[in-house]
């Protein structure tokens, strides 16, 4: 990528599309009437954090969430990946489920068994109506802009950043955790648990960067291949040309509130 080019993100929405450049954020929505609608705004940051590792890549994530409800209030329409009754259910059906196998698999095997189960309400609302087919148009519209590829339909719609590639870290460290915590604490407490998940999620943001600034390495190509083949298998859809106009849209956005 080159270095005049801004650094963006991106999460895919039900009916649409969510970009995060440096400094803002900008959405694009199709209603259920067909009408195309855009919104932008400034985006939460907390500078403070860019050059402590660990700390920075947590904060980062807390900052994306972060947007979502200015999201929601600039752009009622909006609809979220998991805004959906049935994402719900699974979600707490993976719960118990998750538990379950802890219970019944002891050791190395449960863990990673819950830890498997635990990605099914993500999997689940990826396949759900339209967002495999945006979480496509979030990766063609932003490599398009990135390689200068004039009609993003041509792009690929798998992506070197996609939050895909942050599984495999974070199920590893989030196992490894896990397991140390309970050799150490008979008896784990919520609040325990929790502070592995988030330096597992920590960890995990930091062995993402490190691939991107490695990229050419075996080790890098490793730990991305499962992220890559979460993409191509179910994450993302070839979207059609309709849904490649609402990522037009994003994209137009987002270059117009972050020109200087």
């Amino acid at each position: 990528m080159s270095e005049e080019k801004l650094r963006l993100g991106g999460m895919a929405l039900r009916n649409g599309l969510l970009v995060h450049g440096p400094t803002h954020w900008a959405a694009a929505v199709r209603t259920s009437g067909g009408e195309l609608k855009v919104a932008s705004g400034p985006k939460p940051r907390l500078r403070a954090a860019d050059g402590i590792p660990g700390v920075r890549g947590v904060v980062r994530l807390a900052e994306a969430f972060a947007v979502i409800p200015l999201v929601k209030r600039a752009l009622p329409e909006a609809q979220l990946p998991f805004q959906d009754a049935s994402v719900i259910g699974v979600a707490a059906g993976a719960s118990v489920a998750g538990t379950l196998a802890r219970r019944r698999v002891r050791g190395v095997g449960g863990e990673a068994a819950a830890g498997m189960i635990s990605l099914a309400p993500a999997l689940f609302a990826l396949r759900g109506g339209e967002v495999a087919a945006y979480h496509g148009v979030e990766h063609k519209a932003i490599a398009a802009y990135e390689t200068g590829e004039p009609d993003a339909a041509d792009a690929a719609k798998e992506h070197d950043r996609c939050g895909s590639h942050l599984v495999t870290p974070m199920l590893i460290a989030n196992l490894a955790g896990t397991l140390l915590l309970r050799r150490a604490v008979r008896h784990p407490s919520p609040a325990a648990g929790g502070a592995v998940a988030l330096a597992s999620a920590a960890a995990a943001v930091e062995v993402f960067a490190w691939c991107e600034r490695h990229s050419d390495t075996g080790v890098a190509r490793a730990l991305r291949r499962p992220g890559f083949e979460l993409q191509r298998l179910i994450g993302t859809r070839e979207p059609d040309e309709h849904q490649l106009e609402v990522g037009r849209a994003a994209l137009d956005e987002i270059l117009r509130v972050e020109a200087p």
